[in-house]
């Protein structure tokens, strides 16, 4: 099996479990993570499965096994410590790293890898707030609470920002509120679908739904 293919696979798998909460992964999540067709991931589990990687049932989901899973978070590890590489040593901004990452991270060897995470001082998250994970194969946990959940007047940090996609990203960072930075809520109000906030002086509205995507901790 190509190399790249599985690892996207099992890191597929590993982050649309973590996102939902549930062991079993149904083949239309990884279809649409991954942006194939429905029968191209049905052949491909069939394979991860006689690997070891994952069990796979039809019509029951595939969940990883515990070498499928230390795969994925070898995988996740090079990842994020790419992108926080990426932007703390070539001032890459936080739209742009995930890309970069994406082909570098499978080209890069384990022995690279730790080299980067000495360098950069064991840094526990990437620039978007998620957790790297340990040389050995372990997660450091990441907690917070979705910003949707917050109600009027509640002082906040950004922790984590769950949706990568660069134009969400870039939104974000023009309403100067990055991971760190601090906020108050101003509005949230469920029947109108909207949260707005207020950081550095700037507000900045989001829709519920973009606000459930955004792990704060409160102050």
């Amino acid at each position: 099996m190509e190399t790249h293919a599985v690892e996207n696979y099992v890191k597929a798998i590993y982050q649309i479990r973590a996102e939902n909460g549930s062991e079993a992964v149904s083949t239309g999540e990884v279809a649409r993570r991954l942006a194939v067709t429905p029968g191209s991931v049905t052949a491909m589990l069939q394979r991860l499965h006689d690997a070891g990687l994952v069990t796979y049932q039809a019509h029951r989901g595939v969940r990883l096994t515990e070498q499928g899973t230390q795969l994925a978070l070898r995988v996740l590890r090079r990842h994020r410590l790419i992108e926080l590489f990426l932007a703390q040593t070539l001032g890459m901004t936080w739209d742009e790293i995930h890309e970069e990452a994406e082909r570098i991270e499978h080209a890069a060897s384990d022995r690279l890898v730790d080299r980067i995470d000495q360098f950069l001082g064991y840094p526990k998250c990437d620039p978007h707030g998620d957790p790297i994970p340990n040389a050995d194969g372990t997660l450091r946990t990441k907690r917070g609470e979705p910003l949707a959940n917050c109600q009027n007047r509640t002082r906040l940090v950004l922790e984590r920002v769950l949706d990568q996609s660069p134009e969400f990203l870039r939104y974000l960072s023009d309403g100067g509120f990055t991971v760190g930075n601090t906020a108050v809520v101003l509005e949230n109000h469920p029947s109108a679908g909207v949260v707005t906030i207020e950081t550095g002086g700037q507000r900045l509205s989001l829709s519920r739904e973009n606000a459930a995507k955004l792990l704060v901790r409160r102050l």
